[in-house]
């Protein structure tokens, strides 16, 4: 229930009690949405449902579209290969046309991964609620929204009434404190933390991100560590605003200007939580502690330091063995066993984890000066404002130059969409958020890692601790 007006409240606390339009106990919560992104793997039958109904769209400018999960990411052969992918992208653009959506389709300079997008134009901001039909619209709880996913079925509902039911989660403060070693990053701290507290370990609540490494972190960073509080199993992410939050946000197409702007920082310097506020729960995290990591498993759970061993079957019990057994079938992993100098096949730096400029910097860090060694690398942007910073900053030489291909923006072998996907039996250090069988490719083997961890995987040809490569 709603915490009194006296009562210290968490930044979760407040966004949600201020878009509630109405609660009452034992039911699910009529929550005003403020900003719908849609793309065009989960938005086609929302659309159907509101044709066969005779509705309309509730407020379309309040619904973004772009294309990014069957977009084709070669600069060599930019069509789509796949039938179904081509269907998607042809229905999202006749919907939007005729429900009067704003698209970022295939050509258009502002297209982008959706949770690329919706930061770099300014529409993600401080207090919103947004939600997406994918599950890492968690990214945008970097700036202090409360952001997820929903379903089919809702997007359908968020279209027609601007409007969703959502049952009030529970709070998780996960407390990350000290400083990063170099080689360490945001992604190693929330593979660190699936690790911990395992996929499902945040099922039913909201994380509210805090302490010192948080706060050190860029918002490119935080939004790698909300990405995949989804992969903990959490509903959502979210850090509180700060002045780096608010210089992000700052003269972008769609963020507020003159005194709107000086009345919105204002606003949003309320939403932290207040002194006092209590959560649910709380992990701590000693950051000073972290390594880089890596998955050998079959979800983002199964991870550990990229120098230690994967564990022995006898960690587990019951189900958790039997899968645990499983995945390392399915991987060709064995118990007890180091990762390092373990053969790869591929790496794909990219996804709506780690594909912005930041995350491309680090990569070509390790990339300067040295060579591919018999690896495919696919080194994919998020969105077109990231591939022109990239290219302006000649990080995309860099790329070509070490033996790397230097995509198209896209979610690429993330999903394993239009040929960018591995061959069965291959093993890929991915900087994506998911590893699941078959995810990347079927039969392909993903081992999830930061962008540094990948890069260096590239130029060595195995598994390497990136520390060693590091001047």
């Amino acid at each position: 229930m709603p915490a009194s007006q006296n009562q210290p409240k968490t930044l979760f606390q407040k966004v949600w009690e201020q878009h509630v339009v109405a609660e009452e106990e034992g039911c699910p919560a009529i929550l005003y949405i403020d900003l719908h992104l849609i793309h065009e793997v989960t938005s086609p039958q929302a659309f159907t449902g509101l044709r066969e109904r005779g509705l309309k769209a509730r407020r379309p400018e309040n619904t973004l579209a772009t294309m990014d999960h069957s977009t084709p990411t070669d600069p060599k052969k930019l069509k789509v290969i796949d039938a179904q992918a081509a269907a998607q992208l042809d229905m999202l653009t006749a919907n939007c046309a005729e429900f009067g959506i704003t698209l970022y389709g295939l050509g258009n300079l502002k297209n982008g991964i959706v949770h690329v997008v919706g930061p770099e134009r300014g529409l993600t901001q401080p207090g919103k609620t947004i939600v997406c039909g994918d599950s890492h619209t968690s990214t945008h709880g970097a700036f202090g929204a409360l952001a997820f996913g929903i379903g089919t079925s809702e997007v359908e509902h968020v279209l027609a009434s601007q409007c969703l039911l959502q049952t009030r989660p529970k709070t998780l403060e996960v407390r990350v404190t000290g400083k990063l070693a170099p080689g360490v990053t945001a992604k190693d701290i929330i593979l660190a933390l699936c690790a911990k507290i395992g996929v499902g370990g945040a099922t039913g609540y909201v994380i509210e991100y805090t302490g010192s490494a948080i706060r050190d972190l860029s918002m490119q960073g935080r939004m790698t560590v909300c990405n995949m509080s989804i992969e903990a199993g959490a509903r959502a992410g979210m850090i509180a605003p700060d002045e780096k939050t608010f210089e992000f946000i700052e003269g972008r197409e769609f963020a507020p200007k003159g005194a709107d702007w000086d009345a919105a920082v204002a606003r949003w310097k309320q939403l932290p939580s207040d002194p006092g506020a209590t959560y649910d729960s709380l992990v701590e995290i000693d950051a000073a502690s972290l390594t880089p990591m890596i998955t050998y498993g079959t979800n983002p759970g199964m991870g550990m330091g990229v120098t230690e061993s994967t564990p022995l079957a006898s960690a587990f019990e019951g189900s958790e063995r039997a899968a645990y057994v499983k995945a390392m079938e399915y991987m060709g992993i064995e118990p007890g066993e180091s990762l390092l100098g373990h053969k790869v096949d591929v790496v794909f730096i990219g996804s709506c984890t780690n594909s912005r400029i930041e995350d491309l910097r680090d990569a070509a860090s390790v990339f300067k000066g040295r060579k591919v060694q018999g690896v495919r690398t696919l080194v994919v942007p998020g969105s077109h404002d990231i591939k022109h910073q990239a290219e302006a900053e000649g990080l995309d030489k860099i790329f070509v130059e070490a033996g790397a291909e230097w995509r198209e923006p896209g979610c690429s072998m993330c999903i394993a969409m239009n040929g960018d996907n591995l061959e069965p039996g291959q093993y890929a250090v991915s900087t994506s958020n998911r590893n699941f069988e078959g995810r990347q490719g079927k039969g392909g083997r993903a081992l999830l890692a930061s962008p540094l961890t990948a890069a260096a995987a590239a130029v060595t040809g195995k598994v390497t601790d990136v520390r060693e490569l590091l001047g």
